[in-house]
């Protein structure tokens, strides 16, 4: 009988740990064919704990790297260090790290100076921007490069490998993992009580879920986000903004200053993942500037306006269930006031299945590990991979629902 396979996961942001926990999991429940170490990096310490809870996984490894103020460099230099002497500690045959983080970079980076292989989770995400979103469109072509198994979410992430040169062998088309987690975390039951949304009211308000952080839209892009904001609350008396806002004090001190005081908009605390996830079934329509917000939303059917300019998960945008509009004010307020405004619009944007995965992702990555231990090939029949859903109908054009929503003002949709 064959060794069971060592492999070294690595973790430390809340998304990492959600997109990671199932594959965990399940390497966890087949002690035979796999040992299992999870290396807790600690980049975003009291949000991955929660997300660790909730999936009742404990590290092995708790490296502690995050510091007040800390530079990209400096993270980079501590992850480095610490998951390098975890790996001597392991020595396992594969260190499988996930998204576009720093610390999957760096993992990855020393995983490949132990000279130990690399599993990408969601692998080949492209915006061909290096600088949107910053620094992760930068990780994560990094981690490609010193990459064994790249385990693509979707045909449009492996076609984006294939053109920088990664050989077909290599990927495996899984779907996004996310999917996986929110098909049993959604089931669950959950009560606003207690957490950070307990002081909403809770009447027939429209609930508008707002999230922004990326590094690119600090500053002017940020402020003209807050203002338009206003301008919706305003001019729309039956929704309320909920914004839960992020740790860094760049986005807090901005957000607070301009939205503060503003009736109907409601900043809180970060959420834990069960309570954001609870809160995205309820909302009708969601502004952000998150990848995996895009990925999370089709789940419910919840229309995406995407602050950004470019997006490395063009999937939902070419199925109609999301829209790039950047980060302006007259975009926002005009993008927004159509959901609020044109029901065939809106209708559109929440029809069809989730392009992003089916939740089987973690049991397509199991079998193509177990066979690339084994030394079998191809890693995954190209049946069992993750195809897309039939893309729905349009009940009519965009273009059509643009010009009538400026038009005119139809009657409104409620949730």
């Amino acid at each position: 009988m064959s060794k069971p396979c060592r492999i070294v996961a690595v973790l430390g942001t809340r998304p990492e740990a959600i997109k990671l926990a199932l594959v965990i999991n399940e390497l966890r429940r087949r002690p035979s064919e796999f040992e299992t170490a999870v290396v807790h990096t600690g980049q975003h310490r009291t949000m991955l704990d929660h997300a660790l809870h909730y999936f009742k996984i404990k590290p092995d490894f708790d490296l502690d790297v995050m510091r007040p103020n800390q530079t990209l460099n400096s993270l980079t230099g501590r992850v480095l260090d610490t998951v390098e002497n975890a790996c001597h500690r392991f020595e396992p045959n594969m260190v499988l790290v996930q998204g576009d983080t720093t610390t999957a970079f760096a993992s990855a980076l020393a995983a490949y100076y132990c000279k130990i292989p690399v599993g990408h989770v969601e692998a080949g995400l492209r915006s061909h921007d290096i600088y949107n979103p910053f620094p992760e469109e930068a990780n994560r072509r990094l981690v490609s490069v010193v990459t064994e198994i790249h385990f693509a979410p979707t045909a449009n992430s492996r076609d984006a490998l294939l053109a920088e040169g990664v050989p077909a062998e290599k990927i495996v088309v899984t779907g996004n993992t996310v999917v996986d987690a929110l098909r049993g975390l959604s089931e669950l039951p959950h009560s606003w009580e207690n957490t950070p949304l307990a002081a909403i009211p809770m009447d027939d308000s429209r609930l508008v879920l707002v999230t922004s952080h990326r590094r690119e839209s600090l500053g002017t892009d940020q402020q003209n986000m807050c203002l338009a904001l206003k301008d919706l609350v305003a001019a729309h008396p039956d929704i309320r903004v909920i914004y839960p806002v992020h740790m860094n004090p760049n986005v807090r001190s901005t957000i607070h200053s301009l939205l503060g005081d503003t009736d109907r908009i409601h900043l809180t605390e970060p959420l834990d993942y069960i309570t954001f996830v609870s809160l995205l079934r309820r909302c009708f329509l969601v502004l952000t500037d998150s990848g995996g917000i895009q990925e999370e939303a089709p789940s419910f059917r919840k229309p995406v306006l995407v602050l950004r300019r470019v997006t490395e998960r063009p999937e939902a945008s070419e199925f109609g269930l999301a829209r790039i509009i950047g980060m302006s004010r007259e975009a926002i307020v005009r993008e927004t006031e159509r959901l609020l405004t044109d029901k065939e619009a809106y209708l559109d944007m929440s029809a069809g299945e989730n392009p992003y995965g089916d939740g089987r992702a973690a049991e397509r990555i199991l079998e193509a590990i177990t066979r690339w231990h084994q030394g079998k090939m191809p890693l995954l029949e190209p049946e069992k991979e993750f195809k897309l859903p039939p893309r729905p109908p349009l009940r009519r054009r965009k273009s059509d629902a643009v010009e009538d929503a400026s038009a005119a003002r139809p009657e409104k949709v409620h949730a």
